[in-house]
């Protein structure tokens, strides 16, 4: 049995079948040397990925992983608790949760580094890696938390505006070095197990989108850091199973993670002063675009969408565990 800090690794499959088996080979060789083992949840695809996962986990002869099927899909943080809940086949707890997406393929070294960083740094709870694309070309992941001041930059897209809120905006420069930051895209990711019995797991009523967010800002509030990881690369086709890519408008599930997030950790009227904020300053991007002739690089009718959204959006809206700490990982909220 391999000594040292033990480490579960947590897939989560929707409709994939073929491209998570390549992120858990991937996977698997970065695990090489370290103690622990793989999980991989299929989110109630549907579409028999979970017997072609079953398959091909067999036919590759890989050790230490194991397959779980959840009864419905509730999105990204559901389906990652429950592969967390799930625990490593062998009955021993993991030090470190890794969690990693389907369409993601981590370097031969790119787990062990993050695994050498949080041991090397006790103020660290979570660590992220350098995302690229498939041709090398490094993707935006490391970011700063949601703010009114952000949400206004952010849809103005206006050089004055950018440069007066420069420390307000959400998406930072790819960094060129390990650096804290406050949070990190969950495409690569290494939680500590004490985090996570501290702070909870993910909040299940995000679908989609923000839940990274409000688990770096949770872990924040507890006193631990999130370092993003330069020498760690794993390379990321993006948007495989959400198609997002293809979007011809923003879905639904984007709006009500949007909104469950400010007024989770700023309250109703920040959430709505938030939205107002993002449609002014969409408002004049899109007097800009009109008149410097730019092309629209937003989904269509976003402003729009979003204003409707606010007005129908409830507080209560979306199930699920609002992150209750958990304790061991293996329980279940109480």
């Amino acid at each position: 049995m391999t000594a040292g800090p033990v480490v579960q690794t947590v897939v989560l499959n929707w409709r994939t079948a073929d491209m998570t088996m390549q992120a858990v080979a991937a996977a698997h060789a970065a695990m090489a040397g370290i103690a622990g083992g793989i999980t991989v949840v299929d989110n109630a695809s549907g579409d028999g990925s979970a017997d072609r996962l079953r398959a091909g986990i067999a036919a590759a002869g890989l050790d230490r992983v194991t397959l779980v099927e959840t009864l419905r899909n509730g999105g990204f943080g559901s389906g990652m608790n429950a592969g967390i809940r799930a625990g490593l086949p062998d009955g021993r707890l993991p030090d470190y949760v890794y969690i990693l997406n389907s369409d993601a393929f981590p370097a031969p070294d790119a787990i062990g580094l993050l695994l050498a960083h949080l041991e090397a740094h006790p103020e660290a709870g979570i660590a992220g890696s350098h995302i690229h694309g498939p041709d090398g070309d490094p993707h935006v992941t490391a970011f700063r938390f949601p703010s009114l001041a952000g949400e206004f930059e952010g849809a103005a897209r206006l050089g004055p505006v950018s440069r007066l809120l420069r420390n307000r905006a959400v998406a930072m420069p790819v960094p060129d070095r390990t650096v804290p930051v406050d949070w990190l895209a969950g495409a690569s990711m290494m939680i500590r197990r004490r985090v996570l019995d501290e702070v909870g797991l993910f909040d299940e009523g995000f679908f989609l989108y923000f839940e990274e967010t409000d688990l770096c800002l949770r872990a924040r509030q507890a006193g631990w850091q999130t370092h993003y990881v330069r020498e760690s690369r794993v390379a990321h086709v993006g948007s495989a199973s959400t198609g997002m890519k293809e979007w011809r408008r923003m879905p639904e599930y984007w709006f009500d993670s949007r909104l469950r997030y400010f007024t989770k950790h700023h309250g109703r009227a920040a959430a709505l002063a938030a939205t107002g904020l993002h449609i002014a300053g969409g408002a004049l991007w899109r007097l800009r675009r009109a008149l410097e002739r730019k092309p629209n690089t937003d989904a269509p009718h976003m402003l729009r969408d979003m204003a409707a959204h606010a007005l129908r959006w409830r507080p209560d809206r979306g199930a699920g565990s609002a992150g209750a700490p958990l304790s061991p990982i293996r329980g279940t909220d109480p």
